[in-house]
């Protein structure tokens, strides 16, 4: 069910662009969200649909694109981590392990397509 307010606040983010573009009808939302977040996207296609009911989004497609996830070293290098190894990750270059995420655990409106 935690999909449902991250849902809301999509659809309110695309209406607002659509009213402000002139677009009668949204026909699909590109979405970036983050490997590390718990989003199901079919789940959130499912609410989407339920919220979307009745609005200029009804119908419309979310389209994923999963974002690897990055962290930035306080020497300033930024580096890929892999999922499975996220607790004993050093940087490359300087073999710190005082980083922080960057990329990877958030979503956004990436772009969306309308009429």
């Amino acid at each position: 069910m935690h999909e449902l307010p991250v849902i809301d606040k999509i659809l309110q983010v695309a209406l607002k662009h659509a009213r402000k573009n002139n677009i009668s009808r949204i026909l699909s939302i590109h979405l970036e969200i983050g490997e590390l977040s718990d989003l199901e996207e079919s789940w959130l296609q499912r609410y989407f649909d339920r919220v979307s009911s009745g609005t200029p989004a009804a119908g419309a497609a979310l389209n994923v694109t999963r974002i690897p996830v990055s962290a930035r070293c306080s020497c300033g290098n930024t580096f890929g981590i892999t999922l499975n190894n996220t607790t004993h990750t050093c940087c490359p270059s300087c073999g710190s392990s005082s980083w922080q995420l960057v990329a990877g655990k958030g979503y956004f409106v990436k772009s969306m397509e309308g009429l």
